[in-house]
C-alpha cells in the first residue's frame, strides 16, 4: 500500500473537511486572495469563462469556487434525444451496469444497490447505464440536469470521504459506495433516473437548488426525504446542485431508457451540455 493510500485510511476525514469548509468561507482578505490566486495559478483556471472574471472581487474562496459561467459559454446538445453531461470535468468511467455492478477502475467494482443504499431502487438500474464524472479544482462546480425531471426522493447516505481522484479509485475498493453522498431520484418523461453527488476529503459540501445546503452536516444514518407532490421539476440543462468544493457526480439510467452511450475513454475531458448518451 502506498503512503498516499495509507493516509486515506487513517486521516480524520470529517474533521479535515470541516476545517476546509470554514477556511473556504473565511472572508479575511489576505487569506481569500492568496487561496484564490494559488488555485488559479496551480490549476490554470480559465477565468475568462466566468460571469465575474475578477478574482479579487469574490467575498470568499467558496464564492469563487462556485462561480457561475457567462451566458452562452456552455450550451446543451441540440438533439432532444441527447443525454447531457451534467458538469465540466473528466470521465472517471461510463458504460453499462452489469448485473447490478458498476465499474470503478481496473480490478475495482461496486454495486448499484450499495451505492444507492436501496436494493429495490437499484433493481431499476440492474442492467442499465451509468456515467461517473470527476470534477477537478479548475472546473466549473455547478451540476446541471442531464434530462428534464421531477424530483421524487433524496437520500443522504453517510460514509467516509476518501479522495475520488483516479489514483484513489484504482486503489480503494468500493470507493464511491463508501463515501458520503446525496442520492437524487428523478422521474423523467422517459422514465426514472438518478444523479448522485459524491463527497470527498476536503471537498464534501453539497448544495441543491431545491433545499440549499445538504452536506454538511454529515449524516450518521441514511436520511431519506420524500419530495413527491412538491412540484420540483427541473428542465434539461437547468442547474440542480453545486459542490462547495468539488468532487464527483454519477448518473444512472435504466436499460430501456437509452439506446446507446458515447464511447468516451476514462480520464477524457468533458464539458457541461455535451452528449453522453442517446435516449431510446
Amino acid at each position: 500500500m502506498s503512503p498516499a493510500v495509507f493516509l486515506q485510511y487513517v486521516l480524520p476525514h470529517r474533521f479535515l473537511s470541516s476545517l476546509a469548509y470554514r477556511a473556504a468561507r473565511w472572508q479575511f482578505v489576505p487569506w481569500k486572495r492568496w487561496l484564490i490566486a494559488l488555485v488559479v495559478r496551480k490549476f490554470n483556471v480559465n477565468l475568462s469563462e466566468a460571469a465575474n472574471p475578477d478574482p479579487e472581487s469574490y467575498a470568499s474562496f467558496n464564492a469563487f469556487f462556485t462561480r457561475p459561467l457567462k451566458d452562452g459559454v456552455r450550451v446543451a446538445d441540440a438533439d432532444a434525444k441527447a443525454v447531457l453531461c451534467p458538469a465540466d470535468g473528466k470521465v472517471a468511467q461510463m458504460g453499462r451496469i452489469e448485473e447490478g455492478r458498476m465499474f470503478q477502475a481496473k480490478g475495482q467494482h461496486f454495486t448499484a444497490a450499495e451505492f444507492l443504499a436501496d436494493e429495490s431502487a437499484a433493481e431499476l438500474y440492474r442492467d442499465g447505464w451509468f456515467a461517473n464524472i470527476y470534477l477537478s479544482p479548475r472546473d466549473y462546480h455547478r451540476v446541471h440536469m442531464s434530462l428534464k425531471g421531477t424530483l421524487v426522493e433524496t437520500l443522504h447516505v453517510p460514509g467516509r470521504l476518501f479522495s475520488v481522484a483516479p489514483w484513489a479509485a484504482r486503489a480503494i475498493p468500493r470507493l464511491f459506495a463508501r463515501n458520503e453522498r446525496l442520492v437524487c431520484h428523478f422521474e423523467g418523461e422517459h422514465g426514472p433516473f438518478v444523479a448522485v453527488m459524491v463527497g470527498a476529503i476536503l471537498v464534501s459540501g453539497v448544495e441543491t437548488v431545491w433545499s440549499g445546503e445538504e452536506i454538511p452536516a454529515y449524516a450518521h444514518r441514511v436520511v431519506r426525504k420524500d419530495w413527491r407532490g412538491k412540484g420540483i421539476t427541473l428542465e434539461r440543462f437547468a442547474e440542480m446542485a453545486r459542490f462547495n468544493y468539488g468532487s464527483t457526480v454519477v448518473l444512472l439510467f435504466p436499460k430501456a431508457m437509452l439506446s446507446s452511450m458515447e464511447s468516451i475513454a476514462a480520464e477524457s475531458p468533458v464539458q457541461l451540455g455535451q452528449r453522453l448518451g442517446t435516449l431510446a
